[in-house]
């Protein structure tokens, strides 16, 4: 992981994205990007007059000024060094400014977080957050508002059985090693799904022929509902991290929830939500 860009809105709960950004950044000795996109009011004035441009360019000063401010809150002595840089951008859309940025500079993965400064950003943020995963060329680290983000033990991965699974747990493996962590591979299904049991060790020997990790343990559950499954698991657990693919074709959870998993895990769950898109594996 060479590269991380961390894009926020300067909201407290937008904190334990970039704590935990840097916290991979350190690990990995990566490249951490901070980035804030803004959109210039309409108000301003027309795009071509003197004025706009004034007012435009005194909102870079003060969006870079904010930035670095934010930083030394949440980092420290940590903002400081040739490994962080501060970005701002003036963008239509929150989503494109950020994928653009992350296009440029080849980024490894997007950190953002779940809530925004006040509804509408939320709302905004939301929106943002599923564009990214779906959108993104590099997996997307959602992380709701923690009190404190420590040490990554326990990494949790919601599998459906499939190929682009492996691949998705193969990149997790590199996060797992330098946590020193275990990878808790989870399948949860009804009792209705035709033969879980077999598919479940079928997908292990697969998986272990390709991915070689001794931290590595299997758990099949059965339940009705496997949203609220899921989140019991992790409690149980003590998942610091949850892992899945972002599925748009099908799929049993798809079947299931008939929504997009992803957006409904996020703000229901309490710990970091990292999402591969098949299109980016």
């Amino acid at each position: 992981m060479k590269t991380i860009l961390y894009a926020t809105d300067y909201s407290r709960n937008s904190a334990a994205a970039l704590q935990l950004a840097h916290l991979l950044a350190k690990k990995f000795d990566s490249k951490l990007i901070v980035l804030h996109v803004f959109d210039v009011p309409i108000s301003f004035a027309s795009p071509v007059s003197l004025s706009y441009m004034n007012k435009e360019k005194k909102l870079f000063v003060e969006n870079r000024a904010k930035l670095r401010a934010f930083c030394t809150e949440h980092l420290g002595d940590g903002c400081e060094g040739n490994n962080i840089s501060f970005m701002v951008d003036e963008y239509g859309s929150v989503t494109e400014g950020i994928l653009e940025k992350a296009l440029k500079f080849n980024v490894d993965l997007i950190a953002v977080g779940t809530k925004g400064a006040s509804r509408v950003k939320e709302f905004l943020l939301g929106s943002t957050t599923k564009g990214l995963v779906r959108k993104a060329t590099c997996p997307v680290l959602a992380v709701p508002e923690m009190k404190k983000i420590g040490n990554l033990e326990t990494l949790a991965y919601a599998t459906d059985f499939e190929q682009a699974d492996i691949i998705a747990i193969r990149k997790l493996v590199k996060i797992a090693k330098a946590f020193d962590a275990r990878i808790k591979v989870v399948h949860i299904t009804t009792q209705k799904e035709y033969a879980g049991d077999q598919q479940m060790e079928w997908f292990k020997e697969m998986l272990l022929q390709k991915v070689k990790y001794p931290k590595m343990e299997f758990d099949l559950l059965f339940s009705d509902d496997i949203l609220n499954r899921l989140q019991t698991y992790l409690l149980d657990s003590d998942a610091d991290l949850l892992t899945m693919l972002e599925r748009k074709d099908g799929g049993f959870f798809q079947a299931v929830l008939q929504d997009d998993l992803v957006q409904k895990m996020e703000g229901k769950i309490d710990i970091p939500l990292l999402s591969y898109a098949i299109t980016n594996l």
